[in-house]
């Protein structure tokens, strides 16, 4: 979700010139999404139906200049793995207003019901709004 919402919004300012890819800590790949993921992204107009999940590799990260991760485990992981990505990885919630720093996570909502699916997207359709104001100030993006 996270991934659709900011190549939509990067596509809706007209930038072509950043590239948006998910990569998962958990996964092998090749991965589509759920039914319920590609309902509620479709009430957007995004049509996620074509995404592939892809593990996380020194390659993706290599290319990085900014990495958002949903829970404290995915980024504790890739910082363990990945030292030197510290200063440029953070947790997507920590953008969205007003979250209290205990509540910083944004669950997976895979196996539940569409209603946790579209709070899901909420929460992180407020912080990719954040987080494109953020990469317009602090990148140049």
């Amino acid at each position: 979700m996270a991934q659709g919402l900011l190549q939509h919004d990067m596509k809706k300012k007209g930038r072509t010139d950043v590239q948006v890819l998910s990569a998962g800590v958990s996964t092998s790949g090749g991965i589509g999404p759920t039914p319920e993921t590609v309902e509620v992204m479709s009430l957007l107009g995004i049509d996620v139906s074509g995404h592939m999940s892809q593990p996380v590799t020194s390659e993706v990260i290599r290319y990085a200049d900014a990495i958002f991760c949903m829970e404290e485990f995915h980024k504790e992981w890739i910082v363990s793995k990945f030292p030197e990505t510290a200063k440029k990885t953070h947790l997507l919630k920590s953008f969205q207003a007003n979250t209290p720093s205990w509540d910083v996570n944004i669950p997976d909502p895979i196996g539940r019901p569409k209603e946790v699916y579209e709070s899901c997207l909420m929460t992180i359709q407020d912080a990719v709004d954040r987080v494109v104001r953020w990469l317009e100030k602090e990148k140049g993006a």
